[in-house]
């Protein structure tokens, strides 16, 4: 197995810096690697919490000036994952949430931060660092979609280039008078290039220009070469579909791992699934949650915003009281979802209870402690939530699309004794279709044994890495020979 270099790209990444799910994709995905013979370094930018995790990094090239002020490359290691981190403090020097301002609104310079982390991949694509020389430059996101344009519009040879999108509801537009900023040539601004109904768009050009596209389900690739999931680069997808494919996220199963969670009253496995039973009572006690063992005790671990669904689910407070059921939800975002969840709360006391915020102690409790894990998403690239609620014998409720189509399999398709069932899916945006999913999921709970049968097989469901890995390996190495094919 010839060994690969590859030069991985993101703007945040677990444990130091996450907002959602590309942090943890940008945190195993490289470790995972390893047992291809693939040789990731991360080029991450320079937050604080980020340069404070790196005492000793070691200083390995250094500008005056890179897109508005001094900067510094190092590389480093942080929990074994290899990192070459941009160290621009004008850019990059500031506190809280990766992208958004203390108002909550974007930082006004989040084009230029961003070309700054994608002109640097170029570089370090090109030989920047002569004792790291990529094969291949993996661009994760808006956030690194000028990666591949900076290296079409380069002279010389360059690695090759992989784009993965993580949502496609993010595509990092900026107005055109930037492109000087940016440091792209006067012909990329055409339909053919970065230019996206008259604006510069980080993630179209990445799309255009990189040697392979994948996003992170099967589903949500053939879903995104639609004008509607597409959201307006449908029609550049479904050109470029030969070159797209969906590789399906996997988890961390050292970090999610009931049989040595820290964050958990009580550790269990497959084989002593009746300790579970002490996370559901801690978990109602800690949320004071009425002591129930007949209520289902439904989890929520979220953004709380439309995407998700979220506001579906509110709408079937009135099934879930009703029929004797309990929530418990943990969640950020719309403040007005989070107003209506807290209302819900104080009004049902003992059946619902909203944490507002993000708690990874908590996140893990609810995951041990949950009788199923909700997720609504009115669409869903891959979804990480029900892949640890497989993990943790949460049985998922979840809307048919994207990665939760492809990780989830409904009880009313497959067959529980074989151990094929997973869970429950329901059609996607209607509270309707999601109140009577969770009232088919009360009713199977109430045959002891049939839901401890779903309960096991999503726990022998593999979540992991480890073949999701091997697919992005294959990848790789067939971009790699396609490159040298064509040099020849």
């Amino acid at each position: 197995m010839t060994p690969l270099r590859v030069l991985a790209v993101a703007s945040e990444f677990y444990p130091i810096i996450k907002t959602g799910g590309l942090a943890d994709v940008a945190g195993a995905l490289p470790i995972a690697l390893r047992a291809d013979g693939i040789e990731t370094r991360t080029l991450v930018p320079g937050y604080p919490d980020v340069i404070k995790a790196l005492p000793t990094a070691e200083v390995l090239l250094d500008w005056p000036d890179f897109h508005g002020g001094p900067v510094r490359l190092l590389g480093g290691s942080h929990r074994s994952l290899d990192l070459l981190v941009l160290d621009a403090p004008h850019l990059f020097a500031r506190p809280g949430n990766p992208y958004l301002a203390p108002d909550g609104k974007d930082w006004p310079d989040n084009g230029v931060r961003f070309a700054a982390l994608s002109r640097m991949a170029a570089d370090i694509g090109q030989g920047a660092i002569p004792s790291f020389l990529p094969d291949i430059v993996h661009a994760h996101d808006w956030q690194a979609g000028l990666a591949p344009a900076y290296l079409h519009y380069a002279n010389g040879p360059r690695p090759g280039t992989v784009m993965t999108v993580h949502n496609m509801a993010y595509q990092g537009r900026f107005p055109h008078d930037m492109l000087d900023a940016f440091g792209l040539p006067p012909e990329s601004f055409t339909m053919h290039g970065v230019e996206y109904y008259g604006t510069i768009s980080f993630l179209k050009a990445g799309l255009q220009f990189a040697d392979r596209i994948t996003t992170v389900s099967p589903t949500y690739a053939v879903e995104i070469q639609s004008d509607e999931a597409g959201m307006g680069l449908g029609g550049l997808l479904r050109e470029r579909s030969q070159v797209l494919s969906g590789i399906l996220n996997g988890i961390d199963t050292s970090v999610w791992n009931p049989e040595a969670d820290p964050y958990i009253a009580a550790r269990f496995g497959a084989n002593e699934l009746d300790s579970r039973a002490a996370n559901r009572a801690a978990l109602q006690r800690q949320l004071g949650l009425d002591p129930s063992p007949n209520a289902l005790l439904l989890g929520v671990i979220s953004r709380l915003t439309w995407q998700k669904g979220l506001d579906l689910l509110l709408d079937t407070i009135a099934t879930i009281v009703g029929e004797g059921m309990q929530l418990a939800l943990l969640g950020t975002g719309d403040r007005d979802i989070e107003h209506r969840y807290q209302a819900a709360a104080n009004a049902n006391q003992g059946r619902i209870a909203v944490v507002i915020g993000y708690d990874e102690a908590l996140a893990h409790l609810i995951q041990a402690g949950a009788d199923a894990l909700v997720v609504p998403s009115r669409f869903e690239p891959c979804g990480l939530t029900q892949l640890c609620a497989l993990r943790y014998g949460a049985v998922p409720i979840v809307s048919g699309v994207g990665g939760l189509a492809d990780t989830v399999n409904d009880v009313d398709e497959a067959d529980i004794a074989d151990g094929a069932a997973t869970g429950f899916l329901f059609s996607l945006g209607t509270d309707e279709a999601l109140a009577a999913a969770l009232c088919r999921a009360n009713k199977s709970f109430q045959d002891k044994p049939g839901w401890r049968q779903l309960q096991l097989n999503g726990m022998s469901t593999d979540v992991s890495w480890r073949d999701r890995a091997s697919r992005y390996a294959v990848l790789y190495r067939e971009v790699v020979a396609a490159r040298r094919n064509d040099m020849h």
